[in-house]
């Protein structure tokens, strides 16, 4: 008998019903969102304040590197490096990497090692109650085994349990 295969569909039905297919689209979402907040610090703060030193906008810092470097008939002439366009995605990613780490990264592995340590507590708890438990039995057979041993006057381990000889 042929096993039936499920249809295109009902395949990419099952694809979108993944947990993690919906976490990474709301991933996307939310950095899209966090992308423009990251921008608007860039070109509202960052520049300005790159501004009080220079221009405000960084995408005009450029080198020459084979002059002429200037604009005939919409053509630029000789070889203009744009230095401050990379100065200016070098902040943004900067921004984004610190705004990521301090307020998303950090926080949860703090969090996480928090209860990795509370997990092992417990465990420790757990195995010294367990210890504790185990010396305390091994105690009362012990003594068991001195009372047993000193009503019968024979080895410890000669009379069965409850017959007193």
């Amino acid at each position: 008998m042929s096993e039936k295969k499920p249809s295109l569909l009902e395949g990419f039905k099952a694809f979108l019903m993944r947990g993690n297919v919906i976490d990474l689209a709301v991933a996307v979402v939310i950095g899209a969102a966090f992308t423009n907040i990251v921008n608007a610090v860039v070109k509202g703060v960052i520049n300005p304040l790159v501004g009080a030193f220079g221009t405000k906008n960084l995408d005009s810092y450029s080198s020459c590197l084979k002059a002429p470097c200037q604009v005939v008939d919409g053509e630029m002439q000789g070889i203009q490096i744009m230095w401050g366009s990379v100065l200016g995605a070098t902040l943004q990613f900067l921004i984004t990497a610190a705004v990521v780490y301090f307020l998303m990264v950090l926080p949860m592995a703090k969090y996480l090692a928090r209860r990795e340590a509370q997990r092992k507590a417990k465990e420790g708890v757990h195995e010294t109650l367990e210890v504790t438990e185990l010396e305390v039995l091994m105690e009362i057979r012990d003594a068991l085994v001195a009372q047993r041993g000193g009503d019968t006057g024979g080895p410890a381990g000669a009379t069965a349990p409850g017959d007193r000889g």
